[in-house]
């Protein structure tokens, strides 16, 4: 072997070397780019008499400086924090909608119910009565609004979900793409680094939008995989994913694979991190609880005050009707699942209505029948199951919720989805403009006897019924803690009654359930002999007609609902104030997740940069280094074309 080959050889392989160098500061700031390394080979001597002579070196290939490990490391921390992050923005946008201080929806709330102490002051004063109206107006738009801007986040959601499936279906192509590539060339037994670089880019990518798994196959290719075995990227051929919807309604709240014309679909909680994992955990969990939130809180505000008002007499004399407008069920609120489902193949209906406002939970249900009347509930918000059989009784109540059944029969396996609180907002209004139909007179009406000696007080007087088809009830008090009653049958005060300061006495004798006709609550000491009566309020004045101007019962019971137990044993007025720190516990718990996940990912992709990153300073040093043994593998074939020269002119004479 002469000394020009081994120069030659020497000078290709440096020439190599520099341009791999070369080639690594050019893509130094290239997104997925491994910093690429040579390595050289002896070439195997030629052995001789006097030993074994060296014949140069060679480059045995361009080494790519990748750690599969630290990447796929650092790749599932990118999808978590992907995933955080994403559901964290979505729950400040969320919190936002919920805003306190003088106008948000609590404020309104309360400026309702305290504008009914003016008319209680001054029942017939039509100002007073027509701010009343006027809060009733502002706190139904407040509640609109806040709907409004529920769906107005839902519908960005929706786009950006569909969105970003388009992105996967499209890196899932790519990928692909590059799998064949990279079989065609690894035929050649070189390792194909760009190609690879550019795939792990795109799994990277890919991973940012739905967390994946990848599992090797021999031909170089990789199958990728979501929502834990399914396989979205089998060698060549890519698996589109679509938004769905698990029942029926307006959100597309599932994703699903499409493979051989199947589709199958998949719970985010399966999914993992990425975007979409968390815009669906969003959508599913978060943004369905600030909806039901806001649904609960006006239908029990609604309720409780129709309620109230429908026992009230207004200035003509006419029973109270809705102040605003009443909850109705629609199928909003009653869902049947939708492909790619099973739909129900039974032939059965339930129906929603109003059975306790406080025991309300803000939550969805699910109901699934086991047999044609039995199976089971699921309250979503905690997964808490309760066993129904229709058979038994209809309808079922959970939480403060009526569930009727109709005359169809059901088929086990039947699903429905009930959504009683998703609508209740969205169509609230006051019912009535006109003033003097405002229902502040109390249908009852209670008096001291002119003879009274004791401390006896009326600490309130309300009417369970309206009108309470009641004559007049007088209680005769026998000592400090006993009294008797005149509508007492067959013959009036026979028994004696136990009197307790604060507790309630009751209309109906005996009580019954639901209580009708009145509640007094009275305080104080009284004397044997001491009375108190409780009539109509309609008192006739000297002309005959109804006088109902002095009385403003029902307005002062109006405004005791403030203190109604209505939320999760909160008063009506904190319900608001509930809502708000419900909604930002989990912003806040969001934004932790955030910190955290952002933190373990920028570090992971520290340590895989460190490994795969270029060093322009250490690439530097690597360009003299090349550089000067290129030189002297040129001065070597100089030489030794001067050795060469000498000989042939020498030979020449």
């Amino acid at each position: 072997m002469s000394i020009l080959s081994i120069g030659t050889r020497a000078l290709q392989a440096n020439q190599v070397a520099l341009q791999t160098a070369g080639n690594n500061i050019a893509n130094v700031n290239t997104p997925g780019y491994s910093r690429q390394t040579v390595v050289l080979q002896t070439v195997e001597g030629q052995y001789t008499g006097g030993g074994s002579i060296g014949k140069g070196v060679d480059v045995k290939a361009i080494q790519r400086d990748f750690s599969a490990c630290l990447a796929r490391q650092s790749t599932l921390a990118t999808s978590t924090q992907s995933a955080d992050v994403a559901r964290a923005d979505k729950l400040k946008q969320l919190e936002g909608l919920f805003s306190g201080g003088a106008g948000g929806l609590g404020a309104a709330v309360n400026d309702m119910l305290n504008a009914f102490s003016d008319v209680a002051s001054a029942p017939t004063d039509l100002t007073a009565r027509t701010v009343v109206l006027t809060r009733v107006d502002e706190t139904a738009a407040r509640m609109r609004s806040a709907s409004q801007q529920l769906e107005d986040l839902q519908s960005g959601v929706s786009q950006e979900l569909s969105q970003k499936v388009e992105n996967i279906n499209s890196l899932a192509k790519n990928i692909a793409g590059v799998n064949a590539e990279i079989a065609r060339a690894t035929g050649s037994g070189q390792s194909p680094n760009d190609l690879l670089d550019r795939r792990d880019q795109l799994v990277r990518e890919l991973n940012q939008y739905v967390q994946t798994t990848s599992v090797a196959a021999d031909d170089g290719t990789v199958g990728i995989f979501i929502g834990g075995s399914q396989p979205i990227v089998l060698g060549t051929t890519a698996s589109p994913v679509s938004l769905v919807k698990d029942f029926g309604g307006l959100t597309a709240n599932k994703l699903a694979i499409n493979r051989n014309g199947i589709q199958i679909m998949m719970d985010e909680k399966t999914l993992g991190g990425g975007e979409v994992s968390g815009l669906l955990r969003f959508q599913n969990t978060d943004l369905v609880e600030g909806r039901n939130l806001l649904g609960r809180l006006t239908m029990a505000i609604s309720t409780e005050m129709n309620t109230q008002h429908a026992l009230g007499l207004d200035l003509d004399g006419n029973v109270g009707g809705n102040i605003f407008s009443p909850t109705s069920f629609s199928g909003q609120n009653v869902l049947i699942p939708t492909s790619p489902a099973t739909l129900n193949t039974g032939a059965t209906t339930l129906a929603l209505s109003i059975s306790d406002t406080s025991q309300f939970a803000a939550s969805d249900y699910e109901v699934n029948f086991s047999s044609a009347t039995a199976g089971s509930i699921t309250r979503r918000s905690d997964g808490v199951v309760t066993a129904f059989d229709f058979s038994v009784t209809n309808p079922v109540t959970i939480d403060g919720i009526n569930i009727t059944k109709g005359a169809g029969v059901a088929a086990a396996g039947d699903r429905f989805l009930l959504k009683p609180f998703s609508t209740s907002a969205a169509g609230i209004q006051r019912e009535f403009s006109t003033p003097r139909a405002l229902a502040v007179a109390s249908p009852v009406v209670g008096q001291m006897g002119s003879a009274n000696t004791g401390s006896l007080q009326q600490a309130s007087l309300i009417a369970r019924s309206n009108p309470p088809s009641i004559t007049p009830v007088t209680l005769t008090f026998t000592g400090s803690n006993s009294y008797t009653r005149s509508d007492e049958l067959p013959v009036p005060n026979t028994t004696t009654f136990a009197y307790t300061p604060g507790v309630p006495i009751e209309g109906t004798l005996p009580a019954t359930t639901p209580l009708s006709q009145w509640s007094l609550v009275l305080q104080g000491s009284p004397k044997a002999g001491d009375q108190y009566t409780v009539s109509n309020s309609v008192v006739l004045d000297a002309a005959g007609t109804i006088d109902l101007k002095l009385n403003a019962g029902n307005a002062s019971a109006m405004m005791n609902l403030r203190d109604k137990a209505l939320f999760d044993g909160a008063a009506l007025t904190d319900g608001y104030a509930g809502l708000i720190a419900q909604i930002g516990i989990r912003g806040q718990s969001a934004n932790y997740a955030a910190d955290i996940s952002t933190t373990m990912a920028s570090n992971l992709e520290k340590d895989r940069t460190g490994i795969s990153g270029v060093n322009l300073d250490e690439e530097a040093a690597k360009l003299l280094q090349f550089q000067q043994a290129y030189q002297a593998s040129a001065k070597m074939i100089q030489i030794a074309q001067n050795i060469f020269d000498t000989l042939m002119q020498g030979m020449s004479r």
